[in-house]
């Protein structure tokens, strides 16, 4: 495979991360094969090289079997270009790669890599064959004499998914079509099978429909963006959007084909539809109302417009198809010009945050309910799904859908991705229903992936160890039902994604960690060898010009209470081998070197730096401590949060640490799932307090609402406690972040209970209507 550079990014980078040598028996691939036996020595690779067929099978063709690109790949990388074909007679070349099928039936893509002095054996199906020479390219290395060189070793090799997926977001933000086939050429490196190609939103309609030019025409192009993060800053008045035509498409599927990617398309439905509906109004149940775009986001073209609009912003809106004949005739006919163009087996139809509130006013959907039987909306989103469904399977293909489209009844052969977690991954595999799992707790690579972070992000935070540590199966089901689990996928969002090289920092490297999940046996998986041979993947990214973050070599800063309560512990750690950490607190004190937690008793900055080699590896880390009397006391809580948002534990609460980037730190909140926070604050002595302040996020668009009240009770025993305040009062900060006090005269307390209760379900009229609120508590201050 060669990659086009299509710009090359030079970064500082430790000494130690630009080497990229065998040591001893241990390969730097990713993913790591299931088994690997290492000889002695090494293959010197140099001209002419002799690609040579033997024990082929005449119904399996070469042509997609790697071999072309290898060659093209050894000619543009190492200047090796002297290149023969033969058939099994041997030639008695300098270096003889042998490749052909398998001597047994074998899993699809499973491989047997056997390299000699002088030649190499590939076997394998035309899959296999293709994996073969993605590890072979890894395994290169160019010696002190300057020579292409691969180690003596055999691997037998296999994928434990079927399933192992990366996403693509073109729809937020538009990526050209060359550089989607830059895109392919990574996840084929790291032995993906599948893109999900999201072509279609409310902010822009990305695929060509000849039946619908008004999709392209008029659905493909916005009249500007919000600025920054939603609810943004204003809108950039910039006319954006693009659009595939159904040539370029063409020419996408056949590139990805021949690295053995399936490209599953998705058509949103029945929400998500702004782009649609701003083309053919008559798709909404109120077409001739004007698209509702807030007044602080909207462009200033947009505000003199009459009737349907492409969205500016991001979020959820009301305004989705309504489920009429004409409607589904719209749909029938675009699928068929997708399904004529993609040969997946599965259509991916979104079926994902569809507000319910115009159908509730319709009084055709209302009708229409009563016409089916269907007792509320949800069961009429499933009568839309399912109607759907019968559609794409009387052409021979299943469909795909967000775990939403279990809401109401899930459709008979659907397939479910499960987004929101696991849970609905797991109701749908207790189904019979195949499971593709890519929850936001560890599969959503466009959040965050440094405290540190300093561009937008939709928020959120995955470190690269969380991504690897993930189990697609879940525990929650037994031998039989996980067999419904056909692997997982790497989502990425692009609303705040404008550019390749944002893109490529994001996915990279926790792209690689998922494709080692994805590929290797659960028992191969290792993380402290997955750090060993993360300086190759850094190594590679720098090959092919790609950007990447380095937020793995960022200091790592943990807080935690003082052995007696008085105070904070700042423990610091850094990845790189070797690295000496630097300190310093505030200003006045002199910055110091770094051996063991650092005692913090006060209001002030912090900042620490890791050096390695003589250079500085990550970021500066800088925290502000903010000092009240509950900081670094004793916390209990009556139930836990989220496991999805456990932030630090209880003492997230105490720890000194006030968030100022909202969600898009949400590591220093608590999250709780439609539950209330009920905490216990021992102040270790009984003293005087004033008031309570407690910090929360509301941030509605992605479910996280504001405390419905804050509820105080003291006591100076722990045992009598009496009700000091209540109030229901949300004062907004920025970034979404706010707080509610309690204030009263002063009163002699040891312990304080704090109860901060959930806003409970989410109003009519708002993104998720009808779920329940998430509740987001940063700190809880005491004065």
């Amino acid at each position: 495979m060669t990659i086009i550079n299509l710009y090359m990014k030079k970064l500082i980078l430790p000494v130690c991360m630009l080497l990229a040598a065998h040591a001893g028996a241990q390969l730097n691939i990713v993913p790591m094969p299931a088994a690997v036996t290492m000889g002695k020595g090494y293959t010197v690779i140099k001209e002419p090289v002799g690609f040579i067929i033997y024990d082929f099978d005449e119904t399996d063709t070469d042509d997609n079997d790697g071999s072309r690109m290898f060659r093209e790949y050894l000619a543009k990388q190492y200047g090796i270009k002297k290149i023969k074909e033969g058939d099994s007679r041997s030639y008695g070349l300098p270096t003889e790669i042998h490749y052909g099928t398998p001597d047994s039936q074998q899993a699809k893509g499973s491989y047997e890599l056997k390299i000699e002095p002088k030649r190499i054996y590939i076997k394998g199906d035309a899959m296999g064959r293709f994996y073969a020479f993605q590890t072979l390219k890894q395994l290169i290395t160019v010696n002190a004499k300057k020579e292409v060189t691969v180690p003596v070793c055999t691997i037998n090799d296999y994928p434990r998914f079927a399933y192992r997926g990366m996403h693509l977001d073109v729809a937020r933000h538009f990526f050209s079509a060359e550089y989607v086939k830059r895109y392919i050429d990574y996840l084929a490196f790291y032995k993906f099978n599948t893109l999900h190609w999201h072509l279609t939103e409310d902010q822009g309609w990305r695929i060509e429909i000849k039946k619908y030019p008004k999709l392209t025409e008029v659905g493909a192009w916005r009249n500007g963006t919000i600025i920054g993060r939603y609810p943004g800053t204003g809108n950039d008045n910039k006319p954006y959007g693009g659009f595939y035509t159904q040539q370029q498409i063409k020419e996408i599927i056949q590139y990805a084909a021949d690295r053995h990617i399936t490209i599953i398309p998705e058509i949103e439905l029945p929400g998500h539809s702004s782009a649609a509906i701003a083309a053919y109004p008559e798709l909404s149940c109120f077409p001739d109302e004007k698209t509702g775009i807030p007044g602080d986001m909207i462009s200033e073209k947009s505000k003199a417009a009459t009737g349907k609009l492409v969205q500016e912003t991001w979020g959820v809106f009301e305004d989705v198809f309504c489920p009429s004949e004409n409607t589904f005739t719209f749909l029938e006919n675009v699928l068929d010009e997708v399904m004529a163009l993609f040969p997946s087996k599965y259509i991916h139809i979104g079926g994902d945050e569809c507000p319910k509130e115009a159908w509730k006013k319709s009084p055709f959907c209302q009708q229409l309910m009563k016409d089916k039987g269907l007792k509320d909306e949800h069961e009429l989103q499933s009568y839309f799904i399912q109607r759907i469904e019968k559609y794409i399977n009387s052409k021979g293909r299943q469909i795909i859908g967000w775990d939403e489209i279990l809401e109401g009844g899930l459709a008979p052969n659907a397939t479910v991705m499960s987004w929101r977690g696991e849970e609905g991954g797991i109701a749908a595999a207790k189904q019979k229903h195949n499971v593709i799992m890519t929850p936001g707790s560890h599969c959503y690579l466009d959040h965050s992936q440094t405290v540190n972070e300093d561009s937008v992000t939709i928020g959120g935070y995955l470190p690269l160890e969380k991504v690897y540590s993930y189990e697609p199966v879940p525990k929650e089901l037994n031998e039989a039902e996980a067999a419904y689990v056909l692997g997982a996928q790497g989502n990425v969002w692009t609303e705040y994604i404008t550019n390749p090289s944002k893109l490529e920092y994001m996915i990279f490297p926790r792209m690689t960690a998922l494709a080692e999940v994805l590929w290797s046996p659960k028992e191969k998986r290792n993380w402290k060898d997955f750090e060993r041979r993360l300086p190759q993947v850094v190594k590679n990214c720098d090959n092919w010009g790609a950007n990447y973050s380095r937020a793995y070599f960022d200091i790592r800063a943990t807080v935690a209470p003082a052995p007696d309560y008085n105070g904070v512990l700042w423990k610091l750690e850094s990845n790189q081998p070797g690295a000496k950490i630097y300190y310093s607190i505030g200003k006045k004190n002199p910055a110091g070197t770094y051996r063991e937690p650092v005692l913090v008793r006060g209001t002030y900055v912090v900042n620490g730096m890791a050096a390695a080699n003589g250079r500085q590896g990550g970021n500066i880390l800088s925290q502000a401590f903010n000092f009240n009397k509950a900081t670094g006391k004793k916390i209990t809580l009556a139930s836990q949060p989220s496991a999805g948002y456990p932030g630090n534990g209880a003492f997230t609460l105490v720890d000194g640490v006030q968030n100022e980037k909202g969600f898009a730190r949400s590591g220093e909140f608590l999250g709780f799932g439609g539950t209330d926070c009920e905490a216990l604050i021992d102040l270790g002595t009984p003293q005087s307090i004033t008031s309570i302040v407690v910090h929360s996020l509301r941030q509605q668009a992605s479910w996280i609402w504001q405390p419905l009240s804050v509820s105080v009770m003291i006591s100076a025993d722990g045992t009598n406690y009496k009700e000091i305040g209540l109030t229901d009062d949300f004062v907004k900060k920025e970034n979404g972040r706010g707080t509610m006090t309690i204030s009263f005269d002063a009163n002699q307390a040891r312990y304080v209970k704090v109860k901060i209760e959930n806003w409970g379900n989410i109003p009519a009229g708002n993104p998720g209507a009808g779920n329940k609120a998430w509740l987001f508590v940063d700190e809880i201050e005491v004065k």
